[in-house]
């Protein structure tokens, strides 16, 4: 039994975090934190968790989170590379959700996020945590950087065409759409009811912080630069991202995709590569920490089209970092993420 705390307890991944720990029986959540709901115990917040966490919201305090074997971030970035030195430094393993660890190029990362990074030494240790990836790395980490939700769906599409180097590197074309919980728990007009639901619409068309991100991924998977076309959409749903992602072969001789698929994801628990022909849909995700995927390569041209759908709350954050958990500290990876998708 471990004991774990949870910095920044009162947003979307927060809570998700608390809901599949509940269920966990290797983990005690010792201490969540809020500075501006200090008090407020979290089942009267969330009354979904009644009966299953005692806890009520604290000022985070280095001091008390030290005490536990595991911290996670569930936080804005800034937030993790302010706290996470000291506690490394005490022997406490850090999970961060945010993305203060993802970019390992920190010039690049301050470009993107707006402010200088605190924490570059850190920065060099961090692990970052796609399981489908860096699973060995993983278990030695003191420091675990969870990839983000649109990366997370992207990457995993993409990664058995850029590995084998079957299509084209430098024409990669992300079309993503994502439910409004991706943006977060925070007042804003623009994930109104009234604004989000019925319409669809395009958003950081030229350049989105998921951007480089991906491409770090692909391009060491590539074991070269790669250069991608990333569009974000948001949709009218609350959870899932949904990613079409597309590729030109560079040989137009079959290269027996589906097999490909298959046997590149045949041990991860957490990837489902759909029979041939499937258009898997967010609610296939939903809850669970599965990400589905489909391959297709329409009227046998040159084009390769990978459907990718994950829970962006789950697979795309609190789901794969208890992934992680499970990794670091030698449980069954699939230990309290067995959840069946929610349908309707």
């Amino acid at each position: 039994m471990i004991k774990v705390g949870i910095v920044g307890g009162t947003g979307y991944t927060g809570v998700e975090l608390l809901r599949i720990l509940a269920n966990h029986p290797q983990v005690k959540v010792e201490v969540i934190t809020s500075r501006s709901e200090e008090g407020i115990r979290v089942a009267d917040m969330f009354p979904n968790l009644r009966g299953h966490h005692d806890l009520a919201f604290s000022v985070p305090s280095v001091d008390t989170l030290a005490r536990c074997d595991l911290v996670f971030f569930a936080t804005p970035h800034g937030v993790a590379m302010s706290m996470a030195p000291e506690l490394v430094a005490r022997g406490v393993k850090v999970i961060d959700l945010g993305a203060d660890f993802r970019i390992r190029d920190l010039e690049l990362w301050s470009k993107w996020y707006g402010m200088e990074h605190t924490a570059p030494e850190l920065a060099a240790q961090a692990v970052y945590g796609l399981p489908e990836v860096h699973r060995e790395q993983i278990r030695e980490a003191q420091l675990i950087a969870c990839p983000g939700c649109y990366p997370t769906a992207a990457q995993l599409g993409f990664l058995p065409l850029i590995e084998r180097q079957l299509i084209d590197r430098r024409r990669l074309i992300a079309d993503c759409k994502s439910g409004v919980s991706g943006a977060g728990r925070g007042a804003n007009v623009g994930t109104l009811l009234c604004e989000a639901s019925e319409s669809m619409n395009a958003y950081g068309v030229h350049g989105h912080r998921h951007l480089p991100e991906i491409k770090q991924g692909l391009s060491e998977a590539a074991g070269r630069p790669v250069n991608l076309t990333f569009v974000p959409h948001l949709t009218p749903m609350i959870r899932g991202i949904h990613a079409t992602l597309y590729g030109v072969l560079k040989d137009p001789v079959d290269p027996g995709l589906q097999q490909l698929f298959e046997e590149r994801y045949a041990n991860e628990p957490f990837v489902d590569v759909m029979p041939a022909g499937s258009h898997p849909q967010t609610r296939s995700a939903k809850g669970s920490n599965m990400c589905r995927i489909a391959v297709h390569r329409p009227q046998g041209d040159d084009t390769v089209v990978v459907l990718s759908v994950i829970d962006n709350l789950v697979k795309g954050a609190a789901g794969q970092a208890v992934q992680n958990m499970n990794i670091l500290f030698g449980f069954d990876e699939t230990c309290g993420l067995e959840q069946v998708a929610l349908m309707p």
